[in-house]
């Protein structure tokens, strides 16, 4: 069984004290459920959020990492330096670290091995650009952003792998790919890995879509069958949103 996931990428949001809030919020809210339930808050407030959820099932997750151990990189943070505070699942690839910050596949590449040889979860970030669907080049697209990432890895290390497919189009836009364009792509993606490595992995890979999911459209995205649940952002920061969409999970 895949497991089932709602991750909440907070971003560049909540200072010290309102993460404080949020969390407590979060924690005194959260339904009972199978599904894991992550929050991604800021550097600054990784160390604080994992103290604060000592006794909840709430995994905090950091949102990037540096692909070096160590050394002159100026604010960039390494993955021993997350597992030190007692994050074991970082997101790498986010569209916006690609766009903002000139991420190239090259790039994730080497983060994503460096985080696999620390033994950390990786929930791995892709998807196509407004221009790409519109010239029907959208499933190119991913297959090159999985194949240069992802498919020169041990078979073994799948087993640490996370995918969350993100339309671009539909980030902060109010944008959503339909429920059927999700599970369209998800199929695909599923059809993909099959055919670079085989369909038990590709059956037990979970692959989340991320892109503008509200309370409103969670039940219907997430009742397709190759959508195994959400990395969510703008709701993500609303206590009462956020558990409304680990419920629909």
């Amino acid at each position: 069984m895949r497991s089932k996931i709602v991750a909440g990428n907070w971003k560049m949001n909540k200072n010290g004290t309102e993460t404080e809030a949020l969390l407590a919020e979060l924690s005194a809210k959260l339904p009972d459920t199978t599904a894991e339930v992550m929050v991604a808050p800021n550097f600054v407030n990784l160390a604080g959020a994992v103290r604060s959820l000592e006794s909840s099932t709430i995994e905090v997750i950091a949102q990037n990492m540096h692909y070096a151990e160590s050394g002159a990189f100026t604010g960039e943070i390494s993955a021993d330096m997350l597992q030190n505070v007692g994050v074991k699942t970082v997101i790498i690839g986010h569209s916006e670290r690609r766009a903002y910050f000139g991420e190239t596949d090259e790039i994730l590449a080497k983060k994503v091995i460096a985080a696999l040889a620390k033994n950390m979860r990786i929930m791995f970030c892709f998807g196509e650009e407004l221009e790409d669907r519109k010239s029907d080049n959208h499933f190119n697209v991913v297959a090159s952003q999985l194949k240069n990432a992802l498919y020169s890895l041990e078979a073994n290390s799948w087993k640490n792998i996370v995918l969350a497919y993100e339309p671009v189009w539909a980030i902060g836009t109010g944008e959503t790919a339909s429920p059927e364009q999700a599970q369209e792509m998800h199929a695909f993606i599923r059809k993909s890995i099959t055919e670079a490595y085989d369909a038990t992995i590709a059956n037990n890979v979970s692959i989340l879509y991320g892109g503008s999911v509200k309370p409103n459209n969670a039940v219907e995205i997430f009742s397709k069958p190759d959508v195994d649940g959400g990395l969510i952002g703008g709701a993500a920061l609303v206590a009462d949103d956020f558990v409304a969409i680990i419920k629909a999970i």
